[in-house]
C-alpha cells in the first residue's frame, strides 16, 4: 500500500496530475482517512501500533507529495520562461528609434545656450512658501497673481511654485554677488486652455554684479542673441510693460514666424508675437535678499510656449496628451 501510493506521487507527470493523486490519497473521503477510520475496528492491544504505522506513512507520504509538488512547479516555470523568452538580439522592423520629448528638446536646448554663456543651472523646490514665491520677489498681498484662481495653496499656507523665480530668490539669500544663473524646471497655475496648462515649465535668468556692471544694454543683447540662436533670423522688439519684480520691465516679440511678420490668424494680424519678459532687478527684490550697491538683470519664458512656436504646434494641450501620432514625428 506505501509503494503503491508512493509510486502515484512520484509517477506524476504535470500539476494536474499531482493534485488529482493528492485528493485520492489525503482528501475527506481519500484512501488514507479510509484507512484511519479503520482503526474502531482493531482491537485495543493494535490500535496504538497501527496509528503510529498510519501517522509515520502519512509523514513519508506528506515529504514525497511537498517535494514532488516543488519539482513539478520549477518544470512548468522553465517551460514558461522558455516559452515567453524573448530574443533580443532578433531585429524587428517595427522597432523604431525614440526621441525627447519637444518640451524636453526644446528646454535643453534653452540650457545649452545659457551654459554656453557660462550661466549656472539652479533648482529649487516644487512646494513653496509665500515668502519666497511671493514677498521677496515685491508681490505684496493685493496684488492678483496671489489670487486663489491662479496658485495652488495648501491647507498649511505652502503653494505649488508659480514661476521659477523663487530659485533666484534661494540663491541669492545663499550666494554673494557676482551671479549669473537660470532656473529651469516645473511650474504650477489654475488655468487650462488651448495656451495654458496647470503645469507648464520656465526657464527664469538672473545676473548680478556690483552696481553700474550690469545694464539693460546687456540683457538686451544677450537676449537678442538668443532669439536669433532659437528662430533664426526674426526681427525682435522691446515693448515697456510692468512686471513686480523688475524696473524697468520689457516684454519681448519676435517677428512671426508663420507669416514672416506680414500678419495672420496666429500673431492676431500684428506681424508680431511675444516670447518672454524681462527687466531690471527691482531694488525691493535686493533689499528682500538683503543684497547693497548691487545692480542686475532678469528674464523669463515658457518653455512650451517655445516649443509650440519652434515646432508650429497650433494647442498647448496636444503636447501632453500623448498621442503617438504627434509625438513620433519628433524622431
Amino acid at each position: 500500500m506505501q509503494n503503491n501510493w508512493i509510486d502515484r506521487i512520484e509517477n506524476s507527470l504535470n500539476l494536474d496530475e499531482l493534485e488529482a493523486v493528492r485528493v485520492s490519497i489525503f482528501g475527506k473521503k481519500g484512501e488514507l482517512a479510509k484507512a484511519f477510520a479503520q482503526l474502531k475496528d482493531a482491537s485495543a492491544e493494535e490500535k496504538p501500533k497501527i496509528a503510529k504505522e498510519l501517522n509515520a506513512l502519512k509523514q513519508t507520504l506528506t515529504k514525497t507529495y511537498d517535494r514532488k509538488r516543488a519539482e513539478l512547479e520549477e518544470q512548468r516555470l522553465q517551460e514558461r520562461l522558455k516559452r515567453e523568452a524573448i530574443d533580443v538580439s532578433l531585429y524587428s522592423p517595427r522597432a523604431g528609434g525614440g526621441a525627447l520629448h519637444p518640451v524636453m528638446h526644446t528646454m535643453d536646448r534653452i540650457i545649452e545656450y545659457f551654459t554656453d554663456l557660462n550661466f549656472a543651472v539652479e533648482t529649487g523646490p516644487l512646494v513653496e512658501d509665500e515668502f519666497h514665491n511671493f514677498e521677496a520677489l515685491n508681490l505684496p498681498d493685493y496684488h492678483p497673481a496671489r489670487d486663489m484662481q491662479d496658485t495652488f495653496y495648501f491647507k498649511d499656507g505652502k503653494l505649488l511654485r508659480t514661476h521659477t523665480s523663487p530659485v533666484q530668490i534661494r540663491t541669492m539669500m545663499k550666494q554673494k554677488p557676482p551671479i549669473r544663473m537660470i532656473s529651469p524646471g516645473a511650474v504650477f497655475r489654475r488655468d487650462f486652455d488651448l495656451t495654458h496648462t496647470p503645469q507648464f515649465h520656465q526657464v527664469e535668468g538672473l545676473m548680478v554684479d556690483e552696481k553700474g556692471k550690469v545694464s539693460f544694454a546687456n540683457l538686451k543683447w544677450i537676449l537678442e542673441d538668443f532669439l536669433h540662436t532659437m528662430f533664426g533670423g526674426v526681427d525682435v522688439r522691446f515693448r515697456p510693460s510692468f512686471f513686480p519684480f523688475t524696473e524697468p520691465s520689457a516684454e519681448v516679440d519676435i517677428s512671426c514666424i508663420f507669416c514672416e511678420g506680414k500678419g495672420c490668424r496666429v500673431c492676431s494680424h500684428t506681424g508680431w508675437l511675444e516670447v518672454l519678459g524681462c527687466g531690471m532687478v527691482d531694488p525691493n527684490v535686493f533689499k528682500a535678499v538683503g543684497y547693497e550697491d548691487v545692480s542686475g538683470y532678469a528674464f523669463g519664458l515658457g518653455v512650451e510656449r517655445f516649443a509650440m512656436l519652434i515646432h508650429r504646434i497650433p494647442d498647448l494641450r496636444s503636447l501632453f496628451e500623448g498621442d503617438l501620432r504627434l509625438l513620433e514625428q519628433f524622431r
